[in-house]
């Protein structure tokens, strides 16, 4: 069986939604070993670990609060006690919609906390061990509202934009050591998140392929992105979205 992740040991944040559960089998199929973040649902974490198990692979929950500096610190700090972690997937994030008008000061910090703010307290402590393998993969799990715009997702949209230009920024700093950076902005994804926004005839209406992607095909894109084939690929936002323009 082809692993080319083996021996990798990879953080997806936000594992236990469904695109970061996607995301984390498909790691872990590759040889990766699984680091699960997660915070509010430590059972679904436990659960997700123990089906990669099932499946052959190897994964671990990592449960802590991402809107808390020291609780980042902490648990970045016991990961690096197992050795470098040398794949990162941003995937934490929240959306509270709201039109701008009438959108609460908690509505704006609290979606950006988690999505940007989130990014910087995961990253930058697990970046220079990983630099010092000359080995390494970044993901930010961006969104379609990022690159077009979304009404009610001023703060959502702020936030995924701000990690765009983070990867942008990162992929520059970190190139030369053999890491790279790179962002998917999906576009309507058939999960939990997206359930109650988007009915079938409003999908048809907003993406030429006239239906909403499914995780697999996020993680897919993940996949490739943290596999060998993809060295070369660094400093890119990469649309999937069914060709909404």
């Amino acid at each position: 069986m082809n692993r080319p992740l083996q021996g990798r040991r990879a953080l997806v944040t936000g594992a236990s939604g469904d695109i970061g559960s996607a995301i984390a089998h498909r790691l872990a199929a590759d040889g990766a070993h699984l680091l699960l973040h997660g915070h509010s649902r430590p059972e679904a974490l436990a659960a997700l670990a123990a089906a990669i198990a099932d499946a052959g692979g190897s994964a671990e929950p990592v449960v802590f609060d991402i809107t808390s500096d020291a609780a980042c610190a902490d648990a970045c700090a016991r990961m690096l006690e197992g050795g470098p972690v040398q794949i990162i997937v941003n995937n934490a994030g929240i959306h509270d919609d709201a039109v701008f008008p009438g959108m609460k000061a908690a509505q704006w910090h609290r979606v950006i906390d988690v999505s940007l703010h989130g990014f910087f307290r995961v990253t930058q402590p697990l970046l220079l061990p990983m630099l010092r393998t000359r080995w390494g993969r970044v993901i930010n799990i961006s969104s379609v509202a990022a690159l077009m715009g979304n009404r009610g997702q001023v703060n959502y949209a702020a936030a995924k934009g701000a990690l765009n230009s983070a990867t942008k920024a990162l992929a520059l700093e970190v190139a030369s050591r053999g890491v790279t950076v790179n962002a998917i902005a999906p576009g309507i994804i058939a999960s939990t998140m997206a359930a109650g926004a988007f009915d079938a005839e409003t999908i048809k209406r907003l993406v030429p392929l006239q239906r909403a992607g499914t995780p697999q095909e996020v993680a897919a894109l993940a996949g490739f992105i943290a596999g060998p084939d993809a060295g070369y690929l660094t400093g890119q936002i990469i649309a999937l979205n069914g060709g909404m323009n």
